[in-house]
């Protein structure tokens, strides 16, 4: 077994193997005695050592917790209850900022992943691990308690982020699946200590969800340190040929690409080369804190806890009155102008010259004489009222709109004169002479 292969083991075998041994012990226990309804039950504690700046992965596996809710109602069914967990720091709604958790589907097994740093060092973690069942809902609990080691020989100096696009951050998960890019880095890189340090997936880093056609995938960030400096190989993307390539957004020539494009597509333009060794780190100086106790005045004394009244009735007449009194001014000076400045019929007579009132009083009586007239005068009635008759035959023809007369036979248009000037066309006698 190789470098890599026990690495892996150590990240995953321990927790994995417990998990496998815990679950065979409880299904014996299961098949010696009857099967009885569990709301709620809390397992012994489970201890896992990961190191510090290593990757830690965890498998809740859904086996391990299937023996813990009553089986199918009909007897010999396999059970397959959909079941899903919730992880959180114990005594917080939430888990840890450095340690994450995935399940795909009710039916798949849940991972808890993370990279602890040296803060965590010596601070036990109990992470409480609830197993919903939905089918039954019925749940099971059980404490995870991570102890996180420091070593010496992590965090490696030199480390390098690989973007992957055809991954899923659970599929990279997989040991098998790590363990075969570790070893592709591996042969590129040619370290002689090999780790993967985390595993982010895209969509944390602001990646849109793919769409579910052509079998996209979402994307993972891997992040892997080693102990010697960078190879030829991975500094090639910092070429300007491959910068020129990346800033318009085609895929750079990498050399050494051949060796993953078999299983991982990466995306060179996305490679982050960091050496800790020239990272300047940045210390944030703050100050002591102190007694509690100010030297100057003396001790701070708080409020009481009983408040004193306050009359808010002048606070009232000040916020009511002031606007009821702008208002009442403004209301007084527009009737004044309004009422009291009117000047009227009379007065406006008075002040107006007697040639000036005798000539508009002579206008008014004129108009008002023509009006009379007006209403007087003989009017002609419209030629749609007045009888026509026929200019061939002489006949005459009732008006156009009597009221028991149908208008929908008749012509639009009619020959029509006035009955006053009418003159009666003489007709020709077959003798040949005119009658008037």
């Amino acid at each position: 077994m190789d470098s890599v292969g026990v690495l892996l083991w150590l990240i995953l075998g321990h927790s994995q193997v417990q998990a496998l041994g815990d679950s065979t012990q409880r299904s014996a226990t299961h098949r010696g005695a009857p099967v009885v309804t569990i709301v709620s039950r809390s397992h012994a504690d489970r201890n896992v050592y990961p190191s510090a700046g290593v990757l830690f992965v965890h498998v809740l596996e859904r086996e391990y917790f299937k023996g813990e809710f009553p089986p199918y109602p009909k007897p010999g069914d396999t059970s397959n209850d959909p079941i899903t967990f919730n992880t959180n720091l114990k005594g917080y709604p939430d888990r840890p900022g450095w340690l994450r958790y995935i399940q795909r589907t009710p039916h798949s097994d849940g991972v808890l992943y993370g990279s602890p740093t040296a803060e965590h060092v010596g601070k036990p973690t109990i992470i409480e691990i609830t197993a919903y069942n939905r089918r039954t809902f019925e749940t099971a609990r059980h404490n995870l308690v991570i102890n996180i080691m420091g070593t010496e020989e992590f965090p490696l100096p030199y480390q390098a982020e690989f973007y992957i696009k055809n991954m899923n951050v659970e599929e990279m998960l997989a040991s098998e699946v790590l363990g075969d890019f570790l070893g592709a880095v591996k042969n590129v890189w040619q370290p002689e200590r090999l780790n993967a340090i985390n595993i982010t997936s895209a969509l944390d880093r602001g990646g849109r969800v793919p769409l579910p056609i052509n079998n996209l995938k979402e994307g993972v960030y891997v992040m892997v340190g080693a102990d010697v400096q960078f190879s030829s190989c991975l500094r090639e993307v910092e070429t300007p040929q491959n910068q020129l390539r990346c800033s318009q957004e085609m895929e750079p020539v990498i050399s050494c690409d051949k060796k993953f494009r078999a299983q991982f597509h990466i995306d060179w333009c996305k490679i982050s080369l960091v050496d800790i060794t020239k990272v300047v780190p940045v210390h944030n100086s703050r100050p002591d804190p102190g007694t509690g106790v100010l030297p100057d005045i003396g001790e701070y004394n708080p409020p009481s806890e009983s408040l004193k009244s306050r009359d808010y009735f002048t606070d009232f007449l000040v916020t009511l009155a002031v606007p009821s009194a702008v208002a009442l001014v403004l209301f007084v000076i527009l009737g004044y102008s309004m009422c009291c400045r009117r000047e009227g019929v009379e007065k406006r007579n008075m002040q107006t010259p007697d040639i000036q009132l005798v000539h508009h009083s002579s206008i008014q009586k004129s108009t008002k004489e023509l009006r009379s007239m007006s209403k007087n005068r003989e009017i002609s009635w419209p030629l749609s009222t007045l009888p026509v008759f026929n200019p061939v035959s002489g006949e005459v023809v009732p008006p156009i709109h009597p009221d028991n007369y149908e208008t929908t036979s008749m012509p639009l248009m009619q020959t029509q004169t006035n009955l006053q000037n009418q003159i009666q066309i003489p007709q020709q006698q077959p003798s040949g002479k005119w009658y008037s």
